[in-house]
């Protein structure tokens, strides 16, 4: 544990690096693309670097073509690693490194029929009475409903098990679960896993998520069609309500809609939302753990983890597992109602993000997500740079001053933010279109970054934040350390 705590601590400072890296690096081409950079400085230091820093003359064309360059170059390298290190291990044969493999399952279950694909959904519940009703009758209104529906009561004060019992679920009680939504899913799992064939798939989903009605029946015929898929994951639209701060994180989960699909299926995490696994994918996960993984050996999930989705993405995908986010596979989730509520989510969504980075390292499977990582670190760079500059130049000026090379990159950042939230309908157009709103937001999650990145740096031991509404409609934030 002291060992992964320091790789964990020195995560924050390496990101950090990277980022400054990258900028660094652009830096540096554009002092080479422009002479006029490169001149001695003859206003003193202070002024001299400032000089350096900032002009409000347009940048040259030189400048524009090497920073467009650069931005380039990495997305193709980072593309390009992504895409052979998937087709490596999709070939792969090794039995002990990949036993997730394709090439491996399909060796292992050739010739043999597990009979048809069955569904049980598992959910993991603490004090969710006034959600979990709505969740039970989208499982039961699915075009192709699961053959079991387990609801995991995990300490609950409330009247979660009485509703989950009213709805037609199988209520099964934790025992002394001090590890959150970890430990409750571990616990249920040790009882489950062992009644499961090869053909049998588990849905962990939340307690406050409702499925759309094709979900499981698109899971069973991927599942069918490819006996070597390990895992589908869900793609997650926000609830309706909680005024601007409610728009923003749904067109937020737009945006991520549309990477997904842009991206032909290829996951960046299976969503704890709701995400199904097959039975044979779990054993390996719990198999390997305290070995080729992080965690405890014998449990599924590792419970040091903030971000337990995040966290079995990279168990499954160091093992090998082939992955798929199918677009019929739709979940509706609860949004944050308040901006403290949104800060306590976000930042264990970051803080387990980069702590289970430490856990695993750099290796083929996580290349991607420390470049991901990078890029969200030089983009807090970047914009507070921006607003700060900004703030700068409307001090010095005496009069309002229209930059048109500025303008006009604000206005295609402003195409930008619209196209991109076009299938959220006209609120989100709006909001899209005005920029500024979602600009105040990317600070706040710029700052959530910032906090993370410095908690880590600090070492400071991580908090589990559980959202949850009052009998009286007030929303609170549940803390705990995480043991």
């Amino acid at each position: 544990m002291t060992t992964r705590r320091t790789l964990q601590r020195g995560v924050g400072a390496l990101i950090l690096g990277m980022a400054f890296a990258a900028g660094l690096v652009l830096c540096g081409g554009l002092l080479l693309s422009d002479p006029e950079l490169t001149k001695p400085i003859e206003h003193g230091a202070v002024f001299g670097v400032w000089t350096l820093l900032y002009s409000s003359a347009a940048p040259s064309v030189q400048m524009v073509v090497v920073a467009v360059a650069v931005a380039l170059l990495v997305a193709a390298a980072v593309a390009g690693a992504e895409h052979r290190i998937s087709t490596r291990y999709r070939r792969s044969g090794d039995t002990v490194a990949t036993p997730l493999a394709p090439r491996v399952v399909m060796a292992a279950t050739a010739g043999r029929y597990d009979g048809e694909v069955t569904v049980t959904v598992l959910i993991p519940a603490h004090n969710e009475a006034d959600r979990i009703g709505a969740t039970l009758r989208s499982i039961w209104y699915q075009d192709s409903p699961p053959e079991r529906v387990v609801v995991v009561a995990d300490n609950c004060t409330d009247a979660t098990e009485e509703v989950a019992r009213f709805h037609g679920a199988d209520v099964v009680h934790t025992e002394g679960n001090t590890h959150k939504k970890a430990g409750a899913l571990n616990q249920a799992l040790e009882l489950l896993l062992p009644t499961l064939g090869e053909n049998d798939t588990v849905l962990v989903m939340d307690a406050d998520t409702v499925l759309s009605p094709a979900y499981i029946a698109t899971v069973r015929r991927r599942m069918t069609d490819d006996r070597a898929l390990m895992a589908v994951g869900g793609l997650f639209l926000g609830e309706e309500g909680s005024g601007l701060l409610g728009q923003m994180q749904r067109n937020e989960y737009t945006r991520y809609c549309r990477d997904i699909s842009r991206r032909r299926g290829r996951l960046f995490v299976l969503t704890g939302t709701a995400s199904v696994f097959r039975s044979r994918a779990l054993r390996e996960v719990a198999a390997h753990r305290g070995t080729a993984l992080p965690g405890r050996p014998g449990e599924v999930y590792d419970t040091v983890s903030l971000t337990e989705d995040n966290e079995i993405t990279l168990a499954l995908k160091t093992l090998g597992a082939l992955m798929t986010s199918a677009p019929q596979c739709r979940v509706v989730t609860e949004v944050m109602p308040t901006w403290g509520a949104l800060w306590a989510q976000r930042l264990r969504w970051q803080r387990g993000a980069l702590e289970n980075l430490g856990a695993y390292g750099l290796t083929p499977q996580t290349v991607r997500y420390w470049a991901q990582q990078m890029g969200i670190g030089y983009g807090v760079v970047a914009l507070s740079s921006y607003a700060v500059l900004v703030v700068v130049t409307a001090l010095s000026l005496d009069s309002v001053v229209l930059f048109p090379f500025w303008m006009g990159l604000g206005a295609v950042f402003a195409v930008e933010r619209l196209v991109s939230v076009w299938a959220g309908g006209w609120r989100a157009r709006l909001l899209g279109a005005l920029l500024i709103p979602e600009l105040v937001y990317a600070c706040v999650l710029n700052a959530v970054y910032v906090r993370g990145v410095f908690d880590l740096l600090m070492g400071r031991r991580a908090e589990w934040k559980h959202v949850v509404t009052d009998a009286s409609g007030r929303v609170k934030v549940e803390e705990g350390e995480l043991v």
